[in-house]
């Protein structure tokens, strides 16, 4: 495994993988809350953009005091400044990953950056 890590994430409430995975260029982490939870927090960064993707459930964020709802599917970018907090439905649980790089960091997209095999 000397180019690649893998690693299992159970239901756990929160995992981050920085350390799990060895990553150097983001922080991600999967998020579980119960039914009616939510984030016990408000949150903004210094210097990083989060994509949130929804991967089972729903619920909404609140973004600069603005509510987004959410449901299995949705992605969601948010800029460092937003100020965000996260809630599950008061009937549905809601599992979501987020993906945390810094902003205007992207010097390349898959073409860019891909080497192809024969």
């Amino acid at each position: 495994m000397g180019n690649f890590s893998k690693v299992n994430v159970g239901q756990e409430a929160r995992v981050e993988l920085h350390d799990k995975l060895s990553l150097t260029g983001a922080e991600v982490s999967v998020n579980n809350l119960p039914a009616g939870a939510s984030v016990p927090f408000v949150h903004s960064h210094k210097n990083n953009e989060e994509i949130y993707v929804v991967l089972s459930g729903k619920g909404k964020a609140v973004i600069d005091e603005e509510t987004v709802e959410l449901v299995a599917g949705d992605w969601v970018r948010i800029s460092p400044a937003a100020k965000r907090q996260f809630f599950a439905a008061e009937d549905s649980a809601i599992s979501y990953a987020c993906i945390q790089v810094k902003e205007n960091s992207l010097e390349g997209y898959t073409l860019d950056d891909g080497i192809v095999y024969n």
